[in-house]
């Protein structure tokens, strides 16, 4: 596409108010690359995914995002403009997540830089490719990165010393969960915990989840109170609250407990026991690089994406309230 046959004004979604979770739909300016720059990249968007409370993060880091908030920071799309240098060349079909603070992609164009990005692999359709990134980087991380699980070019290696450890992925069904579940499986961990509800128990036992823990008729405290020795090496928290405060009570001794939703010091129930926790609440840093395996591993057929629901742009109130229900399966997408 060339520069004359681009639009001057976009449609493109908005919160106005950083202390209010309301996004309203508007026109703006076409984004401009900064002058000079050798990494920023103009796309044109394909598809996007709002992720679940994230209408509060500026209220929880006002310091982070400035007034030109626009939300959803997964992305799939073509680059229409990039450095002359660029591994991503216009007409580049991209995907990636971008980070929080700068204007996100519910947008009809949008702006992505060179480490972000990452080429979007042909086995996925592009509206498909949208709920993959930040989901699947998010996982990533909280495994290989944080999490103290070896990782995939550790080869047989890694496979073997993973296959001694047992992980809990708490609110498993949900959009990064079923990452956690199957990458977990492809790396070789031996034992994998799902907390789900009722509905949800046949599905993430499909996604590689060994034990399932169904939250409607037992909490995680009530089934590892009965059983210390059963304590994991590893808890991944996605859902806050509640369940993080209960999560104090599955990890082992010296084990890891992350949780991508707050915290889990903030958590932690008065008179707990559990020594030398490593404990830790991270944002995910956006790197293509870490799409890699995952673009090999969907190649390969090994994992799958998950999409809950497609709406317009128009219907966007609809999507954020559908992942504002809590009980998503896979990943709700905006196409604008």
């Amino acid at each position: 596409m060339s520069t004359t046959s681009l639009p001057t004004t976009i449609r493109t979604l908005s919160q106005p108010d950083p202390n209010t979770p309301k996004v309203i739909l508007t026109t703006s300016p076409l984004p401009a690359l900064t002058p000079g720059s050798k990494t920023e990249h103009l796309i044109k968007v394909h598809a996007t995914s709002p992720c679940a409370d994230e209408l509060i993060w500026p209220q929880n880091d006002p310091q982070l995002f400035s007034s030109n908030i626009v939300p959803c920071y997964d992305l799939s799309g073509t680059v229409v403009q990039a450095p002359s240098d660029s591994p991503f060349p216009p007409g580049t079909d991209v995907w990636c997540s971008t980070p929080p603070g700068r204007p996100g992609n519910g947008r009809e164009y949008t702006i992505a830089t060179t480490e972000e990005l990452a080429t979007r692999p042909k086995c996925i359709d592009a509206v498909t490719a949208a709920g993959v990134p930040l989901s699947a980087v998010t996982a990533v991380q909280a495994l290989f990165v944080h999490g103290g699980i070896r990782g995939f070019r550790d080869g047989e290696e890694g496979k073997r010393e993973n296959a001694t450890k047992e992980i809990l992925v708490i609110a498993a069904a949900g959009g990064v969960g079923i990452w956690l579940l199957q990458l977990a499986r492809e790396a070789g961990v031996g034992g994998i915990v799902a907390v789900c509800g009722t509905d949800n128990v046949g599905f993430v036992k499909e996604l590689g989840a060994t034990e399932v823990i169904d939250y409607r008729k037992q909490s995680v405290e009530e089934y590892y109170s009965r059983n210390e020795k059963k304590r994991v090496d590893l808890v991944i928290d996605c859902k806050g609250g509640k369940s993080l405060e209960e999560a104090w009570s599955c990890v082992r001794q010296g084990g890891i407990l992350l949780s991508i939703c707050e915290p889990p010091e903030n958590r932690k129930p008065a008179g707990c026991t559990t020594r030398d926790v490593q404990s830790s609440f991270f944002i995910l840093t956006a790197r293509g690089s870490d799409l890699t395996d995952v673009s090999r591993l969907l190649e390969e057929g090994k994992v799958v994406p998950f999409v809950d629901s497609v709406w317009n742009l128009d219907d966007y109130e609809k999507a954020f309230e559908r992942v504002g229900e809590g009980h998503t399966r896979g990943k709700v997408i905006i196409v604008p």
